[in-house]
C-alpha cells in the first residue's frame, strides 16, 4: 500500500482567490480525489478564514486521505475590497504570492507524508505567474478558467478587435455590431463585450491584461474549463484552433453530483460559499407552488445602488409573481440596511435572505425562473436544473454571457444596462408567466443535455477521464 501512495499523483490546484473561482475548483478537486489523485489545494489566507467561518470544508474532505489544505498571503491588509478593487488583487497575487508560490514548491514542504513530491499544478489561467514558477522549477502545469467559453473566447480575440478598429470604442451607440469575434456572426455588439471594453483606452488595465490570453494560455499543457459541448460547442471549436488541448468537463457541480451517486456515496449538498447561508428559505420554498417562485440573486460581488434596489423591487411587487430575494449585508452601496416598506412589503409575496444555498434553491420544484448576475457558476447552475434567466449582468463575463442566454441559447432575457421597474415588471411577467412555455421548453432542453455529457460516453465524462490520465503520466514522469 505505502508503494502505491508513493507513485500516485500529487496535484496541486491554486484558484483565484475569489467566490466562483474557488467554489469549482473545490468541485474539481473533489472529482480528481474520487480518481485516487492526492491533492493540495491551497488558497489565500483571506479565503481560508471565511471557509473556517462558513463552511464544512475540512469534515467534507476528511474522506479524502490524500488531501490537504494550505494556504498563503495574498498580501493584502485583512480589510481591503479585493472583490471591488480587482485589478489591484491580481497586482499583489503577482507582486506578493509569486515569490511565496515558489518557495513553497521549493522547500519540500507540500510533499505528502510519503514523500512524493508535487507532480502538477492546476492554476487559474489569468494568474500567469504560477506559470513562470512551474516552468522554472519543471512541474507540469494545467490552467482552468472558471469563466465562460463565449467570454474566454472574446479575450482571445481582444487583438483582433483592436487591429480591426473595433476598440478603442469611442462612440456612442452601444449596439454597434461586433465583426472580430469568429463564430458570433455579428450577434455581440458592443455592449455585450466586458464593461472595460467601453472605456476608449486600449491602454485600459483590464485590456492589456486579457489581451494576453491567447499567448499565456500556450505556456501550459492544456485547459481546464467549467462548461460542456452541447452549450457552447460552436465557441469551443473557435478556442481549439489556438488551443488544441481542452477538457469542458462541466457543468463541474452536477459533475460532481453525479460521480459521488456512481461510487454509491451520499451526493449530499455541501457548501463552499464564504457567506453565511440562511436555509430558511428552503422551508418557505416548500409551501409555494411548483413553478411559481422567480430566485433573485446578484452574487458574492455585485453592488447596487438604493435606487436600483428599490427598481427591482417594485417590478418585482408589481408583477405579481412569488419571489425569493438575496440581499448581501454589503450588496447595497452605502447603506447596509434594506429599506423598511421593502421588508414590510415583501411579507405577502416574497422572502428575503441575506445569503442563500443557491444549488439547492434552483433545484427547488417550487422556483421558476432566476435574476442573475450572469456569473459563470450561476449561469450553469440555472442551465443544469431547467431554470430559464432575466440577466442583469455586473461586470467581466457576465456581460457576455447575458447576450449569449437570450441571443444564443434562448434560455431566457438580457436586461443589461438598464435598472427600470417597468421593463423589469414586463420581464419578469414574460418570463414566468407570458412566455414560459417558450422559455421553458429551451430550459428544459438544454438540461437534458447538460446531463447526457455527465453519463458514460458523454463528452465531459470522456474529457474528465482524459485529464485524469494525463495528470497520471505526468505523476509516472516524475
Amino acid at each position: 500500500m505505502e508503494k502505491k501512495d508513493s507513485t500516485r499523483p500529487h496535484v496541486l490546484i491554486f484558484p483565484l482567490p475569489l467566490q466562483g473561482p474557488v467554489n469549482s475548483m473545490f468541485k474539481l478537486a473533489e472529482l480528481l480525489c474520487l480518481a485516487g489523485i492526492h491533492i493540495t489545494f491551497l488558497v489565500t489566507d483571506f479565503i481560508h478564514t471565511r471557509l473556517l467561518r462558513y463552511t464544512d470544508i475540512h469534515s467534507r474532505f476528511n474522506r479524502y486521505p490524500g488531501f490537504r489544505l494550505e494556504t498563503i498571503s495574498d498580501g493584502m491588509p485583512e480589510d481591503h475590497p479585493r472583490g471591488d478593487r480587482i485589478m489591484e488583487l491580481f497586482d499583489s497575487l503577482k507582486t506578493n504570492t509569486k515569490p511565496l508560490f515558489k518557495e513553497l514548491l521549493t522547500t519540500g514542504s507540500l510533499g505528502s507524508d510519503k514523500g512524493r513530491p508535487i507532480t502538477c499544478i492546476i492554476a487559474d489561467g489569468i494568474m500567469g505567474f504560477t506559470c513562470d514558477v512551474a516552468n522554472e522549477i519543471g512541474i507540469p502545469i494545467i490552467y482552468v478558467r472558471t469563466i465562460s467559453a463565449c467570454c474566454l473566447w472574446v479575450f482571445f480575440c481582444l487583438p483582433n478587435l483592436i487591429e480591426a478598429g473595433e476598440l478603442p470604442f469611442n462612440g456612442d451607440d452601444l449596439d454597434t455590431p461586433i465583426k472580430s469575434v469568429p463564430g458570433t456572426e455579428n450577434s455581440l455588439r458592443i455592449r455585450d463585450l466586458p464593461s472595460f471594453c467601453r472605456s476608449g483606452d486600449i491602454c485600459h488595465p483590464s485590456i492589456q491584461l486579457y489581451k494576453t490570453e491567447r499567448q499565456e494560455l500556450r505556456r501550459a499543457y492544456g485547459l481546464i474549463l467549467n462548461t460542456f459541448e452541447d452549450l457552447e460547442g460552436p465557441i469551443l471549436s473557435q478556442m481549439r484552433t489556438v488551443c488544441p488541448n481542452l477538457y469542458p468537463i462541466g457543468p463541474l457541480h452536477t459533475h460532481l453530483k453525479t460521480k459521488l451517486a456512481a461510487e454509491s456515496t451520499s451526493p449530499a449538498i455541501s457548501s463552499n460559499s464564504l457567506w453565511k447561508e440562511d436555509k430558511s428559505c428552503i422551508t418557505w420554498l416548500d409551501s409555494q407552488p411548483p413553478k411559481s417562485v422567480i430566485y433573485v440573486s446578484f452574487g458574492s460581488l455585485a453592488i447596487m445602488t438604493r435606487d436600483q434596489l428599490m427598481e427591482f423591487w417594485h417590478g418585482l411587487v408589481n408583477s405579481g409573481c412569488k419571489f425569493l430575494w438575496v440581499i448581501r449585508p454589503d450588496s447595497v452601496a452605502g447603506d447596509s440596511q434594506i429599506p423598511a416598506e421593502v421588508a414590510e412589503g415583501t411579507k405577502e409575496r416574497g422572502y428575503i435572505v441575506g445569503w442563500a444555498p443557491q444549488e439547492e434553491v434552483l433545484a427547488h420544484p417550487s422556483v421558476g425562473g432566476f435574476l442573475t448576475h450572469s456569473g459563470w457558476n450561476s449561469t450553469l447552475e440555472s442551465v443544469i436544473e431547467g431554470k430559464p434567466m432575466i440577466c442583469w449582468p455586473y461586470f467581466m463575463d457576465q456581460q457576455v454571457n447575458s447576450r449569449f442566454v437570450e441571443e444564443f441559447w434562448k434560455l431566457g432575457l438580457d436586461m443589461k444596462d438598464t435598472c427600470d421597474r417597468v421593463i423589469f415588471e414586463k420581464m419578469v411577467k414574460d418570463l414566468m408567466v407570458e412566455r414560459r412555455d417558450e422559455f421553458m421548453k429551451s430550459a428544459d432542453q438544454m438540461a437534458r443535455l447538460g446531463k447526457k455529457c455527465l453519463s458514460e460516453g458523454g463528452s465531459s465524462y470522456c474529457n474528465l477521464d482524459r485529464l485524469i490520465e494525463d495528470i497520471k503520466l505526468m505523476g509516472v514522469e516524475r
